[in-house]
């Protein structure tokens, strides 16, 4: 397998992203790999911001939340201290939960899906997957796994936003499928089942 990869994961709310980044990286550390797992919006001051946005304890229009995402990806990727370039010249894999393709579809939700693949082309340039791995669910059963699993719900978890996100998803996908290296992994079955299938897409990058 290469020495270190850059690997993210996508998907609706409810997905089982998580869960996901976490068995692939016990893993990729079994393998003998370092691994650095990640996630967006950051923890960074800029990522706090956007989840007191999310949460509603600010105000945030979507063009302004389009933006302070363009800048905490920006740091996620460029940080000194904690950036994913210096982790993987570091020798670390690196995983995200959630890298540009979320704003494709969240964004492009609610505004011009070009304007926000053009803000964020810099990141892009900087760095893009070895794979972008998309957990695929219905929009209900986000909903479902939301409601059971969460008190309070987020600005974008309603379920005709969720239809939306997931077309825009595949119409990115589309889209960049000349840059973008994408696989499409069904992700309400058993999640040591979709560890395999995950797994397997990940072998076929080495």
């Amino acid at each position: 397998m290469k020495k270190n990869l850059f690997i993210a994961f996508e998907g609706i709310d409810g997905s089982g992203k998580s869960t996901q980044v976490k068995l692939l990286a016990q893993k990729l550390e079994k393998q003998g790999h370092k691994v650095y797992c990640t996630f967006e919006p950051t923890d960074s001051a800029i990522g706090v911001l956007i989840r007191k946005i999310f949460s509603h304890k600010m105000e945030g229009d979507h063009r302004t939340i389009a933006g302070l995402f363009v800048a905490d990806r920006l740091d996620h990727l460029l940080n000194s201290n904690y950036g994913i370039l210096k982790k993987l010249e570091e020798g670390y894999t690196v995983i995200t939960d959630r890298y540009y393709f979320s704003s494709y579809a969240y964004h492009g939700a609610h505004m011009d899906m070009d304007w926000v693949i053009q803000a964020n082309a810099l990141s892009a340039e900087l760095l893009r997957p070895d794979l972008n791995i998309f957990i695929d669910i219905s929009p209900e059963e986000s909903m479902h796994r939301i409601n059971k699993g969460r008190e309070n719900i987020e600005m974008y978890e309603t379920l005709d936003n969720l239809k939306k996100v997931q077309q825009l998803y595949f119409e990115a996908f589309e889209k960049l499928n000349d840059k973008e290296k994408v696989c499409i992994i069904n992700g309400e079955g058993n999640e040591d089942l979709i560890a395999e299938d995950v797994w397997e897409n990940i072998q076929k990058i080495q």
